[in-house]
């Protein structure tokens, strides 16, 4: 439904590369693809125009005005031209650049142009916008606002769409959901939620003596796994209370006491291993 995937990888994962075939720019070796319904290498136009798409680029026509820019591309998703030129000007007031959208792009900062490419993108109202490194450039305040414009984008006005990134905490910041690309295969893919989810259990952090503490569990018939001061547990009765007693009798410091999960971090790193 309506929401955020990122689409994680790093350079040269084939990131940029599953988006052309997404777009139909390029032939797939093999499988199956279908988007919005259609296999896009034969869909043509009848497909792109319900897309949306911002390349990683910013080689944009430096002469024309950004009003212009989008207006035109509207158009070439089959928008009348009065209502391109309406959708332009409200593509680029929504995006911040309402004040400038009658400078030429070759004139903005690599933060407006990446604007302008957004505001290109979802001038004609698509099903699916396609972000292509939208953060590519920008400086810490400028990605912040970018990230924030396109989870407003994103939950507001019903649009899907697909945010490329070797980012990992901008995903986990904006998606509601994330696949993972490695070596131009898809290996993970889920919702955070489902991908946070790891093995059923608890986690204890000490702050010192996580050996005693871990052998006076495994003493009373529990599973533990040590790694330096954390300790994991699998998820069995009792538990809760054997840890506070057991803390209690060492007389140690209870740093954290939680379920068990894994962040994005964790399952990325796992699939590049």
């Amino acid at each position: 439904g309506p929401g955020i995937t990122g689409l994680l990888g790093s350079n040269g994962a084939g990131k940029t590369t599953f988006i052309a075939l997404a777009l139909g720019l390029r032939l797939r070796d093999g499988g199956e693809l279908r988007v919005l319904g259609h296999d896009p290498a034969v869909a043509g136009i009848r497909m792109r125009v319900r897309i949306g798409y911002s390349p990683e680029h910013h080689d944009l026509p430096s002469e024309l005005a950004a009003t212009d820019l989008v207006r035109h591309l509207a158009e070439m998703h089959l928008l009348p031209r009065r209502a391109a030129v309406h959708r332009a000007n409200d593509a680029l007031w929504l995006v911040g650049l309402g004040e400038e959208r009658f400078r030429p792009v070759g004139t903005m900062s690599t933060g407006q142009r990446q604007r302008v490419k957004l505001a290109s993108a979802i001038a004609h109202d698509p099903e699916l916008v396609l972000l292509d490194e939208p953060t590519d450039g920008l400086d810490p305040v400028q990605r912040t606002e970018m990230l924030a414009l396109i989870r407003r984008i994103g939950t507001e006005f019903g649009m899907h769409i697909v945010v490329s990134s070797h980012h990992l905490e901008e995903v986990e910041r904006i998606c509601d959901a994330v696949m993972i690309v490695e070596g131009g295969e898809v290996v993970h893919a889920g919702t955070l939620a489902d991908v946070r989810r790891g093995p059923e259990g608890l986690v204890v952090e000490v702050d010192d003596r996580a050996d005693e503490l871990a052998a006076l569990l495994i003493e009373s018939g529990y599973e533990v796994t040590v790694d330096g001061a954390v300790l994991l547990l699998g998820a069995v009765d009792g538990i809760h209370d054997a840890v506070r007693d057991a803390v209690a009798d060492l007389g140690i410091g209870l740093r954290r006491l939680g379920p068990r999960g894994r962040t994005l971090e964790d399952v990325y790193l796992g699939v590049g291993e």
